[in-house]
């Protein structure tokens, strides 16, 4: 029979002579509804596709959207991605410092924002390691590639994916909370919160592991998932991306009423703007731009799904860190305060420095030093007494 084949585009499994192997289009061009087929022949060689990529797979020779500039495309968003979670591992970590470094900001409200952090330095991590074992090199073979390092890698990714959401949901349950309860015991749910945001998501990745290596243990587990398979991974994160949008939407309703039983002052234009304002810094905390194509099939708008989910989620990090650590009046306090704070003390230690120095090469202080001379070293007033004599 045909062994298995990798065309540069597309995994062909193995065959067995006379078999006709039909496969979807490769989730490489942006329509891929119509299937491709090839023969196994008599001297176990595959046949070309048919019919080709050209006709199949949504574009024709007079495309000037051909495969090489499929290749070009993917390749300028993959700089935009990199780009993106490389801004975003930056701010998170340098928040996480500060959050870290000050005592001040060692409340419950930060801790859950700095695990989200995490989470997100994780899943910047995670696309990093996947790309550089599975497409540093572009003749890699496939199909045929399968080993633990690869399969770890995507194990990893799916892992850093399942933990981003769960501690997005985990921030807007602790928001809704903080906005229907008066007072909250800090130290009983934070514990709880930490077991669910790192607890659920490993119980559901050693699922989803255990099912791949019985049901589907081909590749690098990285391709197309049937049924159960698929489901132990996009059940749970489309369940939190709806549970986020009902808190979200929650949420907006409860600040509304906020807005509206404030008392006398303030226009409406300003009720307005204030929400508005509220809104857009909920947008990010809760991945709301998720729900946009949470339930529709992988194949439904694919290119305006890789500008939302890869292009602005890669920068989603960033702009957590920015709006949450780098522009809240506390931080930006603090760190004023700890800058002139180190300002002051390097001018003190500049001033001492200088003072010595001063000291050290005054005149005054030479005539002072030989005065000390004097008073310790009896031989020296010896000396100068029996100068003056001979002198005379």
């Amino acid at each position: 029979g045909c062994a298995r084949d990798w065309d540069g585009l597309t995994c062909w499994p193995k065959a067995t002579f006379g078999e006709v192997v039909k496969i979807p289009c490769p989730r490489f061009f942006e329509e891929f509804t119509s299937f491709l087929q090839r023969n196994c022949t008599q001297e176990d060689y595959w046949s070309e596709p048919f019919p080709p990529y050209t006709i199949a797979c949504g574009f024709d020779e007079g495309s000037s959207k051909g495969p090489e500039d499929q290749k070009s495309y993917y390749s300028a968003f993959w700089r935009v991605y990199t780009a993106g979670y490389a801004a975003s591992v930056t701010s998170l970590i340098t928040a996480l410092i500060v959050f870290a470094a000050f005592r001040k900001f060692h409340c419950t409200r930060n801790y859950i924002h700095m695990h989200l952090f995490v989470s997100f330095i994780l899943r910047a991590v995670a696309v990093f390691t996947k790309d550089a074992v599975l497409f540093a090199d572009e003749t890699m073979d496939h199909c045929l590639m399968s080993t633990v390092a690869c399969k770890a890698a995507v194990a990893f990714f799916q892992f850093s994916i399942l933990a981003n959401f769960f501690w997005l949901l985990i921030e807007g349950i602790y928001l809704q909370t903080l906005l229907l309860l008066t007072f909250v015991s800090n130290k009983k749910f934070v514990w709880w919160f930490i077991f669910a945001g790192w607890g659920a998501p490993t119980a559901v990745m050693f699922a989803w592991v255990l099912t791949r290596i019985h049901q589907q243990n081909t590749g690098c587990w990285d391709d197309d998932e049937n049924g159960v398979v698929l489901w132990i991974i996009k059940g749970p994160i489309l369940l939190t991306v709806l549970i986020n949008f009902i808190i979200f939407i929650n949420v907006i309703r409860i600040l509304v009423h906020k807005l509206k039983s404030q008392e006398g002052g303030g226009s409406h234009s300003s009720h307005f703007v204030r929400l508005a304002k509220s809104t857009l810094l909920l947008i990010p905390l809760f991945g709301v731009h998720y729900i946009v194509f949470a339930f529709f099939p992988e194949s439904t708008g694919l290119e305006a799904r890789l500008y939302i989910e890869l292009g602005l989620g890669s920068f989603q990090g960033f702009v957590v860190a920015l709006l949450y650590c780098f522009s809240n009046a506390e931080v930006q306090t603090e760190l004023k305060k700890q800058l002139c704070k180190w300002q002051y003390q390097e001018y003190l230690t500049f001033t001492h420095k200088h003072g010595t120095l001063s000291r050290e090469t005054s005149p005054v202080n030479y005539v002072t030093q030989l005065s000390l001379l004097d008073k310790i070293s009896p031989k020296r007033r010896t000396s100068v007494f029996q100068d003056g004599v001979t002198t005379v």
